[in-house]
């Protein structure tokens, strides 16, 4: 078995944990590849081979693991990508949809992908582009979560203008508007009054920032659905977020957002199930009457 690890927390309690997983791949003679520069954080004189870059990964290998939060996760796509390579989350953060693997279960946890205990969930993508040119998307033009235009710069409002499937819907007054994958449902959009979404509904929503005209509401659309938004403030630019990664547009910039060709593969351990999780994070049934 060949597995990569990337973690971006370089917080102390992060390498231990780094430590603790690299001590049990090595129980099961696991061949490791590491980030470089997470690599370079750890105090050993182990000699591991490294992966800087998406070039650097293929087919060969069995799966990722990132150390860190959720964050972490989302970044580690960027490095996957196509490449069909399950990853699978340490969370050393604090939610964790993503990152389930809890800290002290790291042993048990390789035990059980040794064992073949684990299933292969397949999360959909968004893939966007624009009507003018961005260097920013020509290469990362995909998000696991969310696509979010949002104003840069101002307290206003910016509209936007949204079509579905080359139909005009609305023109949403607000800070932003994000569309979600059903994997983001329980981030960004969530926080902002969208709804929970299961994993392998074929679905994507429309959630917007703090609208001002205020019968908008989030939708939920069928992921097949192409989205067209267009952008209009009274500043020059603004930002266009891809999970965790941030780009400028220009003012009245078009952008098309559609599904990814492509999915993400999640290992998912037997003992795991996104029910578990989402009662877990949501602290569902701790009222004293279930």
């Amino acid at each position: 078995m060949k597995v990569a690890i990337y973690g971006q927390n370089y917080k102390n309690e992060a390498l231990e944990y780094l430590d603790n997983l690299l001590a049990c791949l090595k129980e099961y003679n696991i061949e490791v590849v590491i980030e470089k520069q997470f690599y370079n954080l750890l105090n050993t004189n182990k000699k591991l081979s490294t992966f800087s870059s998406h070039d650097d990964l293929d087919n060969s290998f069995n799966l990722m693991f990132t150390i860190g939060g959720d964050g972490t996760f989302l970044r580690a796509i960027t490095y996957v990508r196509d490449l069909s390579i399950p990853i699978i989350g340490i969370n050393t953060g604090r939610l964790g949809f993503l990152a389930t693997i809890q800290k002290e279960d790291i042993k048990t946890a390789v035990s059980a992908l040794v064992e073949k205990q684990y299933t292969i969930k397949e999360r959909s993508l968004l893939q966007i582009k624009t009507s003018t040119q961005n260097e920013a998307l020509d290469d990362l033009n995909f998000a696991l979560n969310e696509v979010t235009v949002a104003r840069r710069n101002t307290t206003s409002m910016i509209t936007v203008e949204t079509y579905l499937d080359e139909e005009y819907l609305t023109s949403y007054w607000a800070d932003g508007l994000i569309v979600s994958t059903p994997t983001g449902s329980t981030g960004y959009s969530l926080s902002c009054g969208g709804p929970v979404i299961t994993p392998q509904a074929k679905s994507f929503v429309l959630t917007p920032i703090a609208p001002h005209n205020l019968n908008a509401r989030p939708l939920v659309i069928p992921d097949e659905t192409r989205i067209k938004l267009k952008i209009i403030g009274r500043e020059k630019q603004a930002l266009i977020s891809l999970d965790s990664r941030i780009t400028v547009v220009d003012n009245e910039t078009e952008v098309f957002i559609k599904k990814a060709p492509f999915t993400l593969k999640i290992l998912q351990l037997h003992n795991q199930t996104f029910l578990k999780t989402l009662r877990a994070k949501l602290l569902w049934g701790e009222d004293k009457r279930n």
